[in-house]
């Protein structure tokens, strides 16, 4: 209650919001929500929802603002190991060609995923997932792709089936067994093609275990003629298409994702612009990932305002991954502001509404409006433009999940106080 912004974002469940109305975010000054058994069931100014509503526990929102739970729409969540020592190599200037004939980079991550037990990739999850939560993000999407072979593609999968029971944040699972070219065929890429169209697919979908099929469509990863094929093979099974595109260079993925009706495209940062008109005609969400390009360290990032300009739908996610080791969709919204441009009220749009478009789920979150899950965040800052204004701390006051409160930065303090008191 008593919200100096409560931004709704309301009106936007069949289609996401493009061009001028990524600037609408439906604020609500001095606002509130009621909320009963997880659902939101009223929607308005405070001392409306007070006259119509008795409440037992009520949460004071004076001088911050109140809007829907982060929704993190790219994560490459579930893996083993680190990669920081190619972080100082990419700063000395060795290319991503060099670091991955070296043995390095996804191969890395593939190989510690492999050994990795399902225990603990759910607990290194978790973890990830509860730092997530402290940001404000209360959905997330989720790819395998670290696996690269039959069982390890499953075994993350299940890792992510084991999150979504245990955790509060919601997962949206993904198969990415197209992630890259995995060493044993290397010499028959095409061998490896039919192994995830054939085999992996079959058992993924057989076990319920992805709602997308993903693809990184690019020079060195899979061609457009493979992709198109796998992503075929993905809707034959009732996986949804989406894929990484046009990331390193412009090879058409972008035209490929309007041409095959892929919920999403993911990267984009060489996309042409015939590929972002395709995609506006045909309403796929273009899905940003700055924290990845800033961690390219190449100065380049995907060409926001044009794509918005065009009418393609923007959202934005983190692509966390042990090569963009970030949670927080705040520091997101803060480099897409500086980086491409976006108005904090765009970059809410993408990382609320838009987000829940580009995962299939904006029917059920991303705006506040009755009737769609009581996913909250509460920020400690006196207007929306703060975000992307104010960076490097986390804003968050408190997160409601599913009508819970299950981050609250005062309790927090409150605890570290006692220790401290304590100790002393």
């Amino acid at each position: 209650m008593n919200a100096d912004e409560l931004i709704t974002l309301a009106g936007s469940n069949d289609k996401p919001r493009t061009r001028e109305r990524m600037q609408e975010i439906g604020i609500i000054r001095n606002g509130g929500l009621a909320i009963k058994d997880g659902t939101i069931v009223s929607v308005g100014k405070t001392p409306d929802i007070t006259r119509d509503f008795k409440a037992e526990d009520v949460a004071n929102a004076n001088g911050k603002i109140v809007m829907p739970g982060f929704v993190d729409p790219h994560t490459h969540l579930v893996f083993a190991g680190s990669r920081e020592e190619e972080f100082q190599l990419r700063i000395e200037g060795v290319s991503y060609v060099e670091i991955l004939r070296a043995g390095g980079d996804i191969m890395r991550t593939v190989r510690e995923t492999r050994r990795a037990s399902i225990e603990k990739l759910v607990d290194y999850g978790t973890e990830t997932l509860d730092s997530m939560l402290e940001h404000g993000t209360t959905t997330v999407e989720a790819k395998s792709g670290y696996g690269l072979a039959t069982k390890d593609e499953m075994k993350m999968l299940e890792a992510m089936q084991r999150l979504n029971q245990l955790h509060s944040v919601d997962l949206v699972p993904t198969f990415l067994g197209a992630n890259a070219i995995p060493p044993e065929f290397v010499d028959n890429p095409e061998d490896y093609v039919k192994l995830v169209t054939e085999e992996m697919i079959p058992k993924v979908t057989e076990k319920r275990l992805a709602e997308f099929c993903d693809v990184s469509c690019e020079k060195g990863a899979f061609s457009l003629e493979q992709t198109r094929r796998i992503l075929t093979a993905g809707k034959n099974h009732g996986l949804k298409p989406r894929l990484h595109a046009d990331e390193m260079n412009q090879l058409g993925g972008a035209e490929l994702a309007a041409g095959i009706g892929a919920t999403s495209a993911d990267h984009l940062l060489f996309a042409s612009d015939e590929g972002m008109k395709a995609m506006a005609e045909k309403g796929v969400v273009a899905t940003l990932l700055p924290a990845a390009a800033f961690s390219l360290m190449r100065g380049r990032y995907a060409d926001a305002r044009t794509m918005i300009n065009l009418g393609v739908p923007v959202a934005l996610g983190t692509d966390f991954n042990p090569n963009c080791w970030v949670e927080n969709q705040q520091c997101v919204i803060a480099l897409a502001c500086h980086m491409m441009k976006l108005t904090p009220s765009e970059a809410i749009t993408a990382t609320t509404i838009n987000a829940a478009h580009a995962i299939s789920r904006a029917k059920e979150i991303g705006s506040l409006e009755v009737g769609k899950k009581a996913d909250v965040t509460v920020l400690d800052v006196p207007n929306h433009k703060f975000l992307g204004y104010r960076f490097g701390v986390n804003l968050v006051d408190k997160v409601v999940k599913n009508g819970r409160i299950v981050f609250d930065r005062d309790a927090v303090r409150s605890q570290v106080r006692l220790l401290e008191d304590h100790e002393m």
